[in-house]
Protein backbone atom coordinates (compact mmCIF):
# COMPACT_ATOMS: atom_id res chain seq x y z
CA UNK A 1 0.00 0.00 0.00
CA UNK A 2 2.62 2.75 1.29
CA UNK A 3 5.11 1.71 -2.08
CA UNK A 4 1.88 2.05 -4.59
CA UNK A 5 0.91 5.39 -3.03
CA UNK A 6 4.28 7.03 -2.62
CA UNK A 7 4.56 5.95 -6.54
CA UNK A 8 1.65 8.16 -7.43
CA UNK A 9 3.27 10.45 -5.45
CA UNK A 10 6.66 10.72 -6.70
CA UNK A 11 5.89 10.10 -10.36
CA UNK A 12 3.72 13.16 -10.25
CA UNK A 13 6.66 15.03 -8.84
CA UNK A 14 8.94 13.38 -10.91
CA UNK A 15 7.36 15.69 -14.05
CA UNK A 16 8.62 18.84 -12.10
CA UNK A 17 12.39 17.46 -10.83
CA UNK A 18 13.06 15.71 -13.70
CA UNK A 19 13.22 18.33 -17.05
CA UNK A 20 12.87 14.75 -19.24
CA UNK A 21 13.17 11.38 -19.16
CA UNK A 22 14.64 9.67 -22.74
CA UNK A 23 13.61 5.89 -23.13
CA UNK A 24 15.09 4.02 -25.99
CA UNK A 25 12.97 0.98 -25.65
CA UNK A 26 9.91 1.85 -23.64
CA UNK A 27 7.84 -1.24 -24.26
CA UNK A 28 10.36 -3.13 -22.11
CA UNK A 29 8.77 -0.98 -19.04
CA UNK A 30 5.78 -3.89 -19.31
CA UNK A 31 8.07 -6.46 -19.01
CA UNK A 32 7.03 -8.77 -16.33
CA UNK A 33 8.90 -11.44 -13.96
CA UNK A 34 10.95 -13.36 -13.38
CA UNK A 35 12.92 -10.28 -14.38
CA UNK A 36 16.38 -8.86 -13.09
CA UNK A 37 17.42 -5.36 -13.83
CA UNK A 38 21.13 -5.03 -14.21
CA UNK A 39 22.35 -1.48 -13.73
CA UNK A 40 25.22 0.67 -13.74
CA UNK A 41 24.85 2.49 -10.31
CA UNK A 42 25.80 6.39 -11.11
CA UNK A 43 23.05 8.23 -8.52
CA UNK A 44 22.65 6.58 -5.19
CA UNK A 45 19.18 5.32 -4.44
CA UNK A 46 17.90 8.37 -7.08
CA UNK A 47 18.65 5.59 -10.13
CA UNK A 48 16.21 2.90 -7.85
CA UNK A 49 13.57 5.42 -7.64
CA UNK A 50 13.18 6.44 -11.13
CA UNK A 51 13.18 2.73 -12.21
CA UNK A 52 10.53 1.83 -9.77
CA UNK A 53 8.85 4.88 -11.16
CA UNK A 54 8.67 3.54 -14.97
CA UNK A 55 8.24 0.20 -14.58
CA UNK A 56 4.43 -1.04 -14.52
CA UNK A 57 5.13 -3.79 -12.25
CA UNK A 58 6.79 -3.56 -8.98
CA UNK A 59 10.14 -3.39 -8.72
CA UNK A 60 12.28 -4.82 -5.64
CA UNK A 61 15.65 -3.03 -5.32
CA UNK A 62 19.11 -4.16 -3.38
CA UNK A 63 19.87 -1.42 -1.34
CA UNK A 64 23.45 -0.73 0.80
CA UNK A 65 23.03 -2.81 3.65
CA UNK A 66 24.08 0.22 6.10
CA UNK A 67 20.68 1.39 5.33
CA UNK A 68 19.20 -1.02 7.54
CA UNK A 69 19.75 -0.32 10.84
CA UNK A 70 17.40 -1.13 12.81
CA UNK A 71 13.93 -3.22 13.07
CA UNK A 72 12.00 -0.33 12.50
CA UNK A 73 13.84 1.13 9.65
CA UNK A 74 14.62 -2.16 8.08
CA UNK A 75 10.83 -3.19 8.47
CA UNK A 76 9.90 0.22 6.89
CA UNK A 77 12.92 -0.69 3.98
CA UNK A 78 10.79 -3.60 2.80
CA UNK A 79 7.52 -1.99 2.90
CA UNK A 80 9.21 0.00 0.31
CA UNK A 81 10.58 -3.01 -1.67
CA UNK A 82 14.33 -2.49 -0.29
CA UNK A 83 16.25 -5.45 0.10
CA UNK A 84 19.89 -5.34 1.61
CA UNK A 85 22.98 -6.18 0.42
CA UNK A 86 25.85 -5.92 2.60
CA UNK A 87 29.34 -5.09 1.81
CA UNK A 88 32.78 -6.35 4.14
CA UNK A 89 33.05 -4.79 7.18
CA UNK A 90 29.22 -3.44 7.22
CA UNK A 91 28.37 -6.14 9.25
CA UNK A 92 29.72 -9.06 11.15
CA UNK A 93 27.75 -12.23 9.11
CA UNK A 94 27.93 -10.25 5.52
CA UNK A 95 27.67 -13.88 4.31
CA UNK A 96 24.51 -14.98 6.46
CA UNK A 97 22.63 -11.69 5.66
CA UNK A 98 23.42 -11.78 1.65
CA UNK A 99 22.28 -15.46 1.58
CA UNK A 100 19.15 -13.89 2.82
CA UNK A 101 18.80 -11.12 0.54
CA UNK A 102 19.58 -14.07 -2.36
CA UNK A 103 16.72 -16.04 -0.96
CA UNK A 104 14.22 -13.22 -0.63
CA UNK A 105 15.13 -12.53 -4.47
CA UNK A 106 14.44 -16.49 -5.21
CA UNK A 107 11.08 -16.55 -3.61
CA UNK A 108 10.31 -12.71 -5.75
CA UNK A 109 11.11 -14.52 -8.60
CA UNK A 110 9.36 -17.43 -8.11
CA UNK A 111 6.15 -14.98 -8.37
CA UNK A 112 6.94 -13.37 -11.48
CA UNK A 113 8.64 -10.35 -9.57
CA UNK A 114 11.17 -7.73 -10.56
CA UNK A 115 14.54 -7.78 -8.82
CA UNK A 116 16.81 -4.14 -9.53
CA UNK A 117 20.55 -5.02 -8.55
CA UNK A 118 23.63 -2.51 -9.10
CA UNK A 119 25.50 -4.31 -10.84
CA UNK A 120 29.00 -2.19 -10.27
CA UNK A 121 28.42 -2.64 -6.22
CA UNK A 122 29.47 0.66 -6.14
CA UNK A 123 27.65 4.16 -6.85
CA UNK A 124 30.29 7.22 -8.66
CA UNK A 125 28.85 10.00 -9.82
CA UNK A 126 30.88 9.20 -12.99
CA UNK A 127 29.96 9.00 -16.77
CA UNK A 128 31.42 5.38 -17.29
CA UNK A 129 30.78 1.65 -16.76
CA UNK A 130 33.19 0.49 -13.61
CA UNK A 131 33.95 -3.66 -13.24
CA UNK A 132 31.35 -5.32 -12.13
CA UNK A 133 31.10 -7.50 -9.14
CA UNK A 134 29.58 -11.38 -8.46
CA UNK A 135 26.35 -10.23 -7.14
CA UNK A 136 24.73 -10.53 -10.53
CA UNK A 137 26.11 -13.43 -11.52
CA UNK A 138 25.05 -15.57 -8.42
CA UNK A 139 21.23 -14.09 -8.64
CA UNK A 140 21.41 -15.35 -12.51
CA UNK A 141 23.26 -18.78 -11.86
CA UNK A 142 21.46 -19.53 -8.56
CA UNK A 143 17.82 -19.21 -10.68
CA UNK A 144 19.48 -21.57 -13.51
CA UNK A 145 20.47 -24.13 -11.09
CA UNK A 146 17.05 -24.08 -9.74
CA UNK A 147 14.87 -23.76 -12.25
CA UNK A 148 13.68 -20.22 -12.31
CA UNK A 149 13.69 -18.67 -15.92
CA UNK A 150 15.11 -15.52 -15.24
CA UNK A 151 15.54 -12.99 -17.96
CA UNK A 152 18.44 -10.88 -17.19
CA UNK A 153 17.64 -7.17 -18.47
CA UNK A 154 20.69 -4.35 -18.76
CA UNK A 155 19.95 -1.35 -17.89
CA UNK A 156 22.13 1.37 -18.42
CA UNK A 157 21.35 5.36 -16.76
CA UNK A 158 22.55 8.05 -17.42
CA UNK A 159 21.93 12.05 -16.01
CA UNK A 160 22.79 15.72 -17.22
CA UNK A 161 23.97 16.32 -13.92
CA UNK A 162 24.51 15.30 -10.63
CA UNK A 163 24.40 18.89 -8.65
CA UNK A 164 21.39 20.33 -10.77
CA UNK A 165 18.02 20.55 -9.86
CA UNK A 166 15.71 19.43 -12.81
CA UNK A 167 17.84 17.19 -15.10
CA UNK A 168 17.68 15.29 -18.31
CA UNK A 169 18.17 11.29 -17.86
CA UNK A 170 18.77 8.75 -20.12
CA UNK A 171 17.34 5.40 -20.10
CA UNK A 172 18.85 2.99 -21.69
CA UNK A 173 17.87 -1.12 -22.34
CA UNK A 174 20.02 -3.45 -23.64
CA UNK A 175 18.96 -6.77 -25.07
CA UNK A 176 17.08 -9.39 -22.97
CA UNK A 177 19.06 -12.63 -22.43
CA UNK A 178 18.52 -15.71 -20.30
CA UNK A 179 20.98 -18.22 -18.97
CA UNK A 180 20.20 -20.28 -21.99
CA UNK A 181 22.58 -18.27 -23.73
CA UNK A 182 25.81 -19.84 -21.95
CA UNK A 183 24.67 -23.15 -22.51
CA UNK A 184 27.40 -23.40 -25.29
CA UNK A 185 29.93 -20.88 -23.96
CA UNK A 186 33.28 -21.60 -24.13
CA UNK A 187 34.88 -20.47 -20.83
CA UNK A 188 33.05 -23.03 -18.83
CA UNK A 189 29.29 -24.39 -19.47
CA UNK A 190 27.21 -22.52 -16.69
CA UNK A 191 24.88 -25.61 -16.56
CA UNK A 192 27.13 -28.38 -15.94
CA UNK A 193 26.76 -30.06 -12.66
CA UNK A 194 29.73 -28.51 -9.57
CA UNK A 195 31.84 -31.37 -8.06
CA UNK A 196 31.73 -30.35 -3.89
CA UNK A 197 35.53 -30.44 -4.00
CA UNK A 198 37.65 -27.75 -2.91
CA UNK A 199 39.67 -26.23 -6.04
CA UNK A 200 37.77 -27.51 -8.55
CA UNK A 201 34.24 -26.31 -6.69
CA UNK A 202 35.91 -22.57 -7.18
CA UNK A 203 37.71 -22.84 -10.50
CA UNK A 204 34.33 -24.01 -11.25
CA UNK A 205 32.47 -20.88 -9.52
CA UNK A 206 35.33 -18.41 -11.31
CA UNK A 207 34.61 -19.91 -14.76
CA UNK A 208 30.98 -19.41 -14.20
CA UNK A 209 30.96 -15.39 -12.66
CA UNK A 210 33.50 -14.66 -15.53
CA UNK A 211 31.42 -16.09 -18.11
CA UNK A 212 28.63 -13.93 -16.98
CA UNK A 213 30.09 -10.84 -16.02
CA UNK A 214 31.78 -10.73 -19.60
CA UNK A 215 28.74 -11.08 -21.05
CA UNK A 216 27.21 -8.63 -19.03
CA UNK A 217 29.76 -6.27 -19.38
CA UNK A 218 29.71 -6.53 -23.12
CA UNK A 219 26.04 -5.69 -23.13
CA UNK A 220 26.09 -2.76 -20.49
CA UNK A 221 29.29 -0.74 -22.45
CA UNK A 222 26.96 0.65 -24.90
CA UNK A 223 24.44 1.41 -23.14
CA UNK A 224 26.81 3.55 -19.96
CA UNK A 225 28.07 6.89 -21.55
CA UNK A 226 31.91 7.70 -21.21
CA UNK A 227 32.07 11.42 -20.50
CA UNK A 228 35.34 12.34 -18.82
CA UNK A 229 33.82 15.09 -15.76
CA UNK A 230 36.16 17.84 -17.42
CA UNK A 231 34.54 17.63 -20.84
CA UNK A 232 31.67 19.82 -20.54
CA UNK A 233 31.52 20.60 -24.24
CA UNK A 234 30.93 16.97 -24.71
CA UNK A 235 28.35 16.93 -21.86
CA UNK A 236 26.39 19.49 -23.42
CA UNK A 237 26.57 17.78 -26.72
CA UNK A 238 25.57 14.32 -25.39
CA UNK A 239 23.17 15.08 -22.63
CA UNK A 240 21.61 18.71 -23.45
CA UNK A 241 18.43 18.81 -24.95
CA UNK A 242 17.83 22.72 -25.58
CA UNK A 243 14.34 23.85 -26.19
CA UNK A 244 13.01 25.68 -28.57
CA UNK A 245 13.00 29.45 -29.18
CA UNK A 246 9.16 29.41 -29.18
CA UNK A 247 9.19 27.51 -26.23
CA UNK A 248 11.52 29.74 -24.35
CA UNK A 249 9.74 32.68 -25.37
CA UNK A 250 6.41 31.49 -24.25
CA UNK A 251 7.94 30.02 -20.61
CA UNK A 252 9.81 33.23 -19.67
CA UNK A 253 7.59 34.67 -17.63
CA UNK A 254 5.85 32.22 -15.92
CA UNK A 255 9.43 30.39 -15.05
CA UNK A 256 10.87 33.56 -13.66
CA UNK A 257 7.90 33.98 -11.79
CA UNK A 258 8.42 30.10 -10.51
CA UNK A 259 12.19 30.96 -9.84
CA UNK A 260 10.90 33.75 -7.35
CA UNK A 261 8.12 32.13 -6.02
CA UNK A 262 9.92 28.57 -5.65
CA UNK A 263 13.61 29.78 -4.21
CA UNK A 264 12.16 30.44 -0.40
CA UNK A 265 12.30 26.69 -0.58
CA UNK A 266 14.59 25.53 -2.92
CA UNK A 267 17.80 27.58 -1.54
CA UNK A 268 17.84 26.81 2.12
CA UNK A 269 17.39 23.22 1.54
CA UNK A 270 19.70 23.03 -1.26
CA UNK A 271 22.41 24.93 1.47
CA UNK A 272 21.37 22.36 4.03
CA UNK A 273 21.86 19.46 1.84
CA UNK A 274 25.40 20.63 0.39
CA UNK A 275 26.28 21.57 4.10
CA UNK A 276 26.31 17.96 5.00
CA UNK A 277 26.56 16.07 1.81
CA UNK A 278 28.82 18.42 -0.24
CA UNK A 279 31.15 15.86 -2.68
CA UNK A 280 29.33 12.77 -1.89
CA UNK A 281 27.44 10.36 -3.80
CA UNK A 282 24.08 11.28 -1.74
CA UNK A 283 23.81 15.37 -2.33
CA UNK A 284 21.46 15.32 -5.57
CA UNK A 285 19.46 11.81 -4.00
CA UNK A 286 19.35 13.32 -0.71
CA UNK A 287 18.04 16.93 -1.83
CA UNK A 288 15.22 15.80 -4.18
CA UNK A 289 14.06 13.49 -1.53
CA UNK A 290 13.55 16.70 0.47
CA UNK A 291 12.37 18.23 -2.20
CA UNK A 292 9.26 15.77 -2.88
CA UNK A 293 8.07 15.70 0.44
CA UNK A 294 8.31 19.26 1.37
CA UNK A 295 7.34 20.66 -1.54
CA UNK A 296 3.66 19.77 -0.69
CA UNK A 297 3.35 21.23 2.22
CA UNK A 298 5.37 24.71 0.90
CA UNK A 299 2.50 24.50 -1.63
CA UNK A 300 -0.22 24.46 1.28
CA UNK A 301 1.47 27.23 2.85
CA UNK A 302 1.45 29.57 -0.20
CA UNK A 303 -1.97 28.70 -1.08
CA UNK A 304 -3.01 29.63 2.42
CA UNK A 305 -1.45 32.95 3.10
CA UNK A 306 -2.95 33.84 -0.60
CA UNK A 307 -6.38 32.63 0.74
CA UNK A 308 -5.83 34.78 3.95
CA UNK A 309 -5.35 38.10 1.44
CA UNK A 310 -7.50 37.41 -1.01
CA UNK A 311 -10.24 35.35 0.95
CA UNK A 312 -11.31 33.71 -2.55
CA UNK A 313 -11.98 30.12 -3.29
CA UNK A 314 -10.10 31.23 -7.34
CA UNK A 315 -6.97 30.96 -4.81
CA UNK A 316 -7.28 26.74 -5.07
CA UNK A 317 -6.24 27.46 -9.04
CA UNK A 318 -2.69 28.13 -7.46
CA UNK A 319 -2.51 24.06 -6.59
CA UNK A 320 -2.23 23.99 -10.21
CA UNK A 321 -0.54 27.63 -11.26
CA UNK A 322 2.23 27.37 -8.94
CA UNK A 323 3.91 23.71 -10.19
CA UNK A 324 3.30 25.07 -13.67
CA UNK A 325 5.44 27.59 -12.90
CA UNK A 326 7.87 25.26 -11.28
CA UNK A 327 8.18 23.04 -14.43
CA UNK A 328 8.14 25.88 -16.75
CA UNK A 329 11.15 27.22 -15.12
CA UNK A 330 12.90 23.42 -15.20
CA UNK A 331 11.96 23.73 -18.67
CA UNK A 332 14.32 26.94 -19.93
CA UNK A 333 16.95 26.19 -17.30
CA UNK A 334 20.65 25.15 -17.49
CA UNK A 335 20.97 21.59 -18.20
CA UNK A 336 24.44 20.31 -17.35
CA UNK A 337 27.73 21.71 -15.04
CA UNK A 338 29.25 24.53 -15.98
Amino acid sequence: MLYSLLKVVVNLAAKIFCRKIVINKPVLLKEKGPLLLACNHPNSFLDAVILALLFEQPVWSLARGDAFINKTVNSLLNTLHMLPLYRAGETNEVHTENYKTFDACMEIFRENGIVLIFSEGICINEWRLRPLKKGTARLAIRCRAENIPLKILPVGINYSSFTRFGKNVFIRFGRLFTMDAFDDTAAGRLNEPIKNEGRLLRKSEGLKYQAFNSRLQKELAPLVLEIDSRDKQKQKELLEIKPSSFLRALLALPAAIGWLLHAPLYLPLKKMVRRKYKGTVYFDSVLTALLVFTYPVYLLLLVLLAFLFIKSWWVLLLVLLLPFTAWSYVQVKSQVDR
